[in-house]
């Protein structure tokens, strides 16, 4: 389920984001990590106010909608923002997602906390203090 989620993810999103040309510049850093090390492997994140995930049945797919526009998510990158939800540390996103998809490979943690670290430098998610 998890294999190469970062490289899928952002071939996945980049040739499917409408709109997404100018989103960093338009979007205000809320919120900035420096993320070396895991330090934010404990810490709390959220769903940047400015997105809002859903899933739509047209596209057959969960998408992110911000003003200028929506990015289509894979099914892992679906999977992992569905659990960013203002109460788990990545620790418990990786821990729900071990538990709800037990023959996922063993590097789940690493491609997840990549995703994670791409979903906040792209300004999706932030950590909260």
């Amino acid at each position: 389920m998890m294999s190469n989620l970062q490289s899928q993810t952002e071939h996945h999103l980049d040739a499917d984001s409408t709109g997404a040309d100018n989103v960093e510049s338009n979007i205000e850093n809320s919120s900035s990590h420096n993320n070396e090390g895991g330090r934010t492997r404990d810490k709390i994140a959220s769903l940047n106010p400015l997105f809002r995930m859903q899933y739509e049945k047209a596209q057959g797919c969960y998408v992110l909608l911000f003003p200028e526009g929506m990015i289509k998510l894979n099914p892992s990158a679906a999977e992992i923002l569905k659990r960013v939800d203002g109460n788990n540390t990545e620790n418990a996103i990786c821990a729900e997602l071990r538990q709800a998809f037990p023959d996922a490979p063993d590097d789940l943690e690493e491609d997840v906390h990549a995703f994670l670290l791409h979903a906040e430098q792209k300004k999706w998610i932030r950590y909260d203090e």
